[in-house]
């Protein structure tokens, strides 16, 4: 008898969740097709009574970026402008002065600038503003046309006005746009060590890399001390380059996955065996401007006890963009995953932490320039284990190590603190290979650090 009721109970618990959740469907769609009445009541308002006549394909443009905004600040919608300036980032020139910027409120805040070019010789750091182009002032204007505007021929001058965090007067700066040549790869040989610069993660990075590793072999005549890979103020890009870079280095185990919005929404992504650097020591130096990609080959590196991690945490940003075509010359940029490193952490907000932290001392700003990252910007995807990276990151503002000042360097000829520090530091390595393992601490690889 009791199983009996147990039964009926259950099937009748069974038959009463339907209505309700049918319910539940038709009150969500309800809502749905209420919402869409709304939207079509203001459009039509507009239409017939605003002051000025409007496009339609205006006020269409801006119900779709206004949607796309209301997410995180990495979706939204490429018109043919926009599709094509992003296809030039990956594949292409232009005549420009080799900044990556975003929109702030209405204001032009730098991203990073990109190393040799006339932004970055003129001293332009991530996080300043530019409010004024050739005496304008552009708050309150779009992005594109800030970016038409500072593009344009080589050999052309155009003066920026620049606010600095920390600076009390605005900085003004002449500059002459030059042709950006987008060579993701630079190398050099100092001292022994071959030092590569990943300037961004476009097409054919990986393949630039290999053979950048071949190069310096060469000039030297033999296999270098180690290597260097500069990360520093490198903005992202390609996932697919961000895996061969990794791959390079990395003879087995996990570089990165991705995990959409469902459970099992999980893809993984591997290394092949073939260690293109041979085992030798390898350090990746990072800034706050190490994004996206960056943080990918860094996390990877550092979760296999490939490398040493050194400079300033990076930017934080843990998401993966999909281009989703809308036609042929029109996209939507959607985030659609998160990725995480090896060891199954998230960098989304709190960044990688480098194993030895080292500020760039030849920066006389490093102390008073606020650091520009992921966290700062609206809207953000929520990292829901924090960190103490920002209170670690001042300690090393005391450090007894770091109490040079830029002067003191530049009389002993030390341009790049950092740099000049990991060459040090690598030096020591190639005679103890064991301790880039020993060294990449566990704090720095534990999931629950994030």
């Amino acid at each position: 008898m009791k199983s009996a009721f147990l039964q009926g109970a259950v099937a009748l618990g069974a038959i009463a969740l339907i209505p309700a959740t049918t319910a539940a469907l038709a009150d969500a769609e309800g809502s749905s097709y209420k919402a869409l009445d709304e939207f079509m009541d203001v459009f039509q308002k507009v239409r017939s009574d605003y002051v000025e006549k409007v496009d339609d394909e205006k006020l269409i443009r801006g119900a779709i970026d206004g949607m796309l905004a209301s997410l995180d600040p990495h979706s939204n919608f490429l018109d043919e402008r926009a599709f094509q300036n992003l296809r030039t980032q990956t594949e292409g020139s232009y005549g420009g002065l080799g900044l990556s910027v975003t929109q702030e409120d209405g204001a032009v805040k730098v991203i990073a600038p990109t190393q040799d070019t006339p932004a970055w010789r003129a001293g332009i750091k991530a996080g300043d503003y530019i409010t004024h182009l050739d005496g304008q002032l552009i708050y309150g204007g779009t992005l594109d046309e800030a970016v038409d505007r500072m593009r344009g021929a080589p050999g052309t001058a155009i003066k920026l006005t620049i606010v600095r965090p920390g600076r009390d007067k605005p900085i003004e700066l002449s500059l002459t746009r030059e042709i950006i040549e987008l060579k993701p790869v630079k190398w050099e040989v100092k001292n022994g060590v071959g030092v590569i610069n990943i300037i961004s993660f476009s097409a054919n990075t990986g393949a630039d890399l290999r053979q950048a590793i071949r190069s310096i072999d060469k000039s030297i005549g033999r296999k270098p001390t180690g290597y260097i890979l500069d990360l520093r103020s490198n903005p992202g890009g390609l996932l697919d380059e961000a895996v061969s870079v990794s791959d390079i280095f990395l003879e087995r185990g996990e570089i990165v996955s991705q995990r959409g919005r469902q459970k099992g929404d999980v893809e993984r992504y591997y290394a092949k065996p073939g260690d293109d650097a041979k085992g030798l020591p390898v350090i990746v130096l990072v800034d706050s401007g190490s994004a996206s990609a960056s943080e990918i080959v860094a996390g990877a590196l550092q979760d296999q006890h490939r490398a040493l991690v050194m400079g300033e945490r990076s930017f934080g940003k843990g998401s993966v963009q999909t281009m989703l075509p809308l036609s042929n010359t029109t996209a939507l940029k959607l985030t659609t995953a998160r990725y995480y490193t090896p060891s199954g952490r998230s960098v989304q907000e709190g960044g990688i932490d480098p194993d030895i932290r080292v500020p760039q001392l030849s920066d006389p700003d490093y102390k008073t320039r606020p650091k520009f990252r992921e966290s700062d910007l609206r809207r953000h995807l929520i990292n829901e284990i924090k960190s103490d990276n920002a209170a670690l990151e001042e300690d090393v503002k005391d450090d007894p190590r770091f109490t040079m000042s830029a002067e003191e360097l530049k009389k002993k000829g030390i341009t790049d603190f950092q740099l000049h520090y990991a060459l040090q530091t690598i030096g020591r390595l190639a005679h103890a290979p064991g301790a880039v393992v020993a060294q990449a601490g566990p704090a720095a690889r534990k999931p629950a650090s994030r």
